[in-house]
């Protein structure tokens, strides 16, 4: 005769299934091919603050009343960091304002205002106009915030080239802290376009190099090496990125969702994209899911090696007819052949034909793509909040 359950066993049995359905409810879900499910997939995954600490608090209770929790890989992949919680639970806010309306007329003033080693969310609500700023969010100042009002978006621009600076230095937005957010924000870069023999016309617009940054509804303009991904774990969403030459561009691990990618392709060769991974050891790329490839001409290219690891991954994506048929290049390195990882998911458009296709593609299956399509790429269920509301 099989014994009674004990009440531990009642206990144990209760909290894994507990758990299991947790892990269910927690689990990383790639983004469906249905672009109109999109938003609703979003809203399922990156849930509000409030929404999401009750699960934290929970936890927290019952490991002061002594209790053991054991909570699986997954679930723990789905809990916000502890230090954003406490972040986001004392934002301040302070408005530049050119018309002198504000605290500050300049972002650099308010920036300098932040103290160093913040650690409460500050944003700054910009007013509408343009600022003509080289701004730097320095490694010392997290969780801050630029904040435009959707319909009134401030414009951030510069002319720094690398000519000027170096490439690294010449943006006029550069992002070195971690938990940074942009939002309806405007960042162009002044300078030029450069002429075929142009030395030292990259001009860098934004440059990511902080960890767990994310924009939302931002629109970013320049030429060569517009946006520089440089470093760490970044999420794009409905953003607008337009230039000519590698203008997205780095070592950065990042996920672009619904964004408008726009090449200015009337002469010359034109990438999208020039990743930096260096070997296998390295974890970083960039995923481009359900974004709109636009332009002008018709001989860009997708991207191409940077170094001999690169990888770059399109996935449901709308792409018009303004590709080289190659689509990718080796960037004259034939010994990148082997290691580059270029792939391409279910795109649709003209420019998605596949026929003369560079032996260099991957045409991937679901198998080997899903891990591109989610949030998990980029550990986004620990630190990614919904666009903010000022």
């Amino acid at each position: 005769m099989a014994s009674k359950p004990t009440s531990f066993s009642i206990q144990l049995t209760l909290m894994v299934v507990f758990l299991t359905t947790q892990v269910v409810l927690s689990a990383d879900t790639p983004m469906p091919s249905d672009k109109t499910q999109l938003g609703q997939w979003f809203s399922n995954n990156v849930k509000p603050l409030n929404n999401r600490k009750g699960t934290l608090d929970s936890q927290l209770v019952a490991a002061e009343q002594g209790q053991t929790v054991i909570k699986p890989l997954n679930n723990r992949k789905g809990t916000l960091d502890r230090q954003l919680v406490a972040a986001e639970q004392g934002q301040t806010v302070i408005k530049v304002r050119q018309d002198g309306k504000g605290q500050f007329k300049t972002i650099t003033d308010a920036l300098k205002s932040i103290p160093n080693g913040n650690k409460k969310r500050v944003i700054l609500h910009i007013g509408p106009g343009t600022y003509k700023e080289e701004i730097v969010v320095p490694n010392n100042k997290p969780f801050i915030t630029f904040y435009g009002t959707p319909g009134q978006m401030p414009t951030l621009t510069y002319g720094g080239t690398a000519k000027q600076y170096g490439t690294v230095e010449s943006g006029t937005l550069s992002v070195l802290s971690d938990y940074f957010v942009g939002a309806n924000i405007i960042i162009r870069n002044s300078a030029p376009r450069p002429g075929l023999n142009t030395v030292g016309g990259q001009a860098v617009a934004l440059r990511v190099s902080g960890d767990k940054a994310t924009f939302y509804n931002c629109q970013i303009y320049s030429y060569q090496d517009t946006l520089l991904d440089d470093a760490n774990r970044h999420f794009f969403k409905d953003c607008y990125i337009q230039g000519t030459v590698d203008y997205i561009f780095g070592s950065g691990k990042s996920l672009y969702v619904n964004c408008e990618i726009r090449t200015l392709g009337d002469s010359g060769l034109t990438f999208i994209t020039a990743q930096a991974r260096k070997s296998n050891k390295e974890d970083n790329g960039f995923s481009f899911v359900h974004c709109e490839l636009t332009g002008t001409g018709t001989g860009a290219y997708l991207g191409r090696a940077w170094f001999g690891y690169s990888t770059v991954i399109f996935s449901y994506c709308n792409m018009d007819n303004i590709f080289n048929k190659a689509g990718w290049s080796n960037n004259n390195h034939k010994e990148y052949d082997k290691t580059l990882y270029f792939g391409e998911y279910m795109n649709t458009g003209p420019g998605a034909d596949a026929t003369g296709r560079s032996h260099l593609t991957r045409k991937l299956k679901y198998a080997e793509v899903q891990h591109y399509l989610g949030l998990g790429m980029i550990e986004g269920s620990k630190w990614l909040l919904p666009p903010p509301k000022v």
